[in-house]
């Protein structure tokens, strides 16, 4: 169930994360701090509790952003408030920087390091 669970968390960080394709201003901040969301996702996952497998996950189905959310705010690993706070706030650094401004793409760079704490 282990490995279940960390699937379940690689999903979260595939859904939170959007790959930049050219590099600019905030792009390797943007990296860093998404290899650091993944590593904190992967050291939950191991160390967490895991969750039956759902019906639906035997039928071959992709789980969807809200189901990941909802099991994982269910075993109290991550809240789905800290979940949609970094999607949120991973999709304004994005934003900025496409837009070139810096500033903006870093504040909200702080903000995901607050939330997850790192």
């Amino acid at each position: 169930m282990r490995i279940q669970h960390a699937l379940v968390c690689i999903a979260v960080v595939l859904a939170v994360s959007t790959s930049a394709t050219f590099a600019s201003p905030c792009s390797q901040e943007i990296d860093r701090v998404q290899a650091g969301i993944d590593a904190k996702l992967e050291a939950q996952a191991a160390a967490g509790r895991s969750a039956r497998e759902s019906t639906s996950a035997t039928t071959h189905r992709q789980p969807t952003p809200g189901s990941i959310a909802a099991a994982e705010a269910e075993l109290g690993d991550i809240s789905s408030e800290q979940l949609q706070a970094v999607q949120v706030l991973m999709t304004e650094a994005r934003e900025a920087d496409r837009a070139g401004n810096q500033s903006a793409c870093e504040q909200a760079l702080r903000r995901v390091r607050g939330v997850f704490d790192f």
